[in-house]
């Protein structure tokens, strides 16, 4: 996937990993739950080639990251392996909108602007499904038993409460979890000085998590 090549590269190379990046089908021609059973269907080849759990990490930025919670969130239910860590940055868990940094930082977000073209696309994810659901928005899903989190998130993005309510609720379902507010920054900046910093720190958290190290 061109767009996200580069940053999967940057994070393989920090974690002195390999990277497996999928290209989801995108909505409104593919709606829920199409993005989520590619998900699954690249996780259960992982498997299937042997690859043990315990030392696979996912990642996924924004719509991305909710796709990487809910495919934790199935394969808990489904009682399959758990990868032993996540990584999500500016992750969209709340597709109602109804956190307040959608209104308080709305003004100074340049990449995800909130309007009604853009609450028309969401709606063309999940169709006639609730956007409650806890497959389409995590942030109201039974969050116990996930394994560790990392969360990065820029400090003038509407998506910034998605990430702190996210943690918040992590936190009381018991889970460990890590959450960063990068001051001044938006969304999923990539060619930022910021950015360099936050791939070594996503690096040395899988490191972490598959090693102890």
């Amino acid at each position: 996937l061109n767009t996200h090549r580069a940053l999967v590269g940057r994070i393989a190379l920090a974690a002195s990993t390999k990277a497996l990046s999928v290209e989801y089908p995108l909505s409104p021609e593919n709606p829920y739950p199409a993005a989520l059973k590619d998900c699954l269907t690249a996780y259960r080849w992982l498997i299937e080639k042997g690859l043990p759990p315990k030392k696979i990490a996912v990642a996924g930025d924004s719509a991305g990251g909710n796709l990487a919670l809910s495919l934790m969130l199935t394969l808990r239910e489904s009682g399959e392996p758990l990868p032993a860590a996540a990584v999500l940055l500016s992750p969209f868990t709340d597709l109602t909108l109804s956190g307040d940094s959608y209104k308080t930082k709305a003004e100074i977000d340049p990449v995800i602007p909130v309007k009604k073209s853009s609450n028309i696309s969401i709606s063309s994810y999940y169709g006639d499904n609730d956007p409650r659901d806890p497959l389409i928005s995590p942030l109201f899903a039974d969050l116990k038993g996930l394994p560790p989190l990392m969360i990065h998130v820029g400090e003038n993005e509407v998506l910034l409460d998605d990430s702190r309510r996210l943690a918040e609720r992590v936190g009381i379902a018991g889970g460990k979890v890590t959450l960063k507010v990068w001051q001044s920054m938006w969304h999923v900046a990539p060619k930022l000085p910021e950015a360099r910093h936050s791939v070594k720190e996503i690096g040395r958290f899988i490191n972490t998590s598959w090693y102890g190290i």
